[in-house]
C-alpha cells in the first residue's frame, strides 16, 4: 500500500493538485506485492521562471526509487516523473526479485507484469570492464584535483587522515561530494 507525503516549495498544495500526483503515482502500486507498504516522499518545486520540479523518493525494503523531472507545467512534470520510475522498476524488477529471492529479502519482490518484456536486459547492468586500484592515501583537496585531472566524475582514495576508504564526486550542481565509508570491524 503507498501513502503519500507531498509538499510543496513556492507552490501550495490543492486538493487538485494532490489528488492528481497520487492518482498518477498510485498507479506504480501494481507492481509491488500487496504486503508492501511504503511512503512516496512527493516534493512540488515552482520557480520564478514557470518552470516546475517534480522529485519523488519511494523508500522500500532494501531499496530507493527516485526521480525528479522539470518541466514548463506542474501536471506534466507528475506524468515525466511517473514515467520515469515506471521504468525504473521495470528495468531493475528482475534483477531485484531473484536478488531477493537469493538473499531471502522479505517484502521486496516486486508483483509479476504481464504487459511488460519478463527478459528484462540483463546486458544493461552486465559489468564489461574491471579495473584495479592501488589506493594511495592523500586528503580530500588533493583527491578533487585527481579526479578533475582525470576527467572523471568520482574518485576513490585512502583518506590520509582516518585511513579509511573515500569518494570524492561531482553532484549534477557542479559541486563536489564526499562518500566515506564506515569500518566494519
Amino acid at each position: 500500500m503507498l501513502t503519500f507525503n507531498i509538499r510543496g516549495e513556492n507552490i501550495e498544495v490543492t486538493d487538485a493538485i494532490r489528488d492528481y500526483v497520487e492518482k498518477r503515482i498510485s498507479k506504480l502500486e501494481k507492481y509491488f506485492d500487496n504486503n508492501v507498504e511504503a511512503i512516496a516522499h512527493v516534493n512540488l518545486k515552482v520557480y520564478q521562471n514557470k518552470t516546475a520540479k517534480v522529485e519523488v523518493t519511494i523508500p522500500l525494503p532494501y531499496l530507493t526509487l527516485r526521480a525528479e523531472e522539470t518541466s514548463p507545467d506542474l501536471y506534466a512534470s507528475v506524468d515525466l516523473v511517473t514515467d520515469k520510475l515506471e521504468r525504473q522498476i521495470r528495468k531493475y524488477k528482475t534483477k531485484v526479485n531473484r536478488k531477493s529471492r537469493e538473499k531471502g529479502y522479505k517484502n521486496l519482490d516486486f508483483s509479476p507484469d504481464t504487459d511488460s518484456d519478463q527478459t528484462a536486459d540483463s546486458n544493461e547492468l552486465e559489468v564489461v570492464r574491471t579495473k584495479r586500484v592501488s589506493l594511495k592515501p592523500m586528503d580530500n583537496e588533493e583527491a578533487v584535483l585527481q579526479m578533475d585531472m582525470l576527467g572523471h566524475d568520482f574518485f576513490i582514495y585512502e583518506d590520509a587522515e582516518t585511513n579509511g576508504i573515500s569518494i570524492v564526486y561531482r553532484r549534477n550542481d557542479g559541486r563536489y561530494g564526499l562518500i566515506e565509508a564506515d569500518d566494519q570491524d
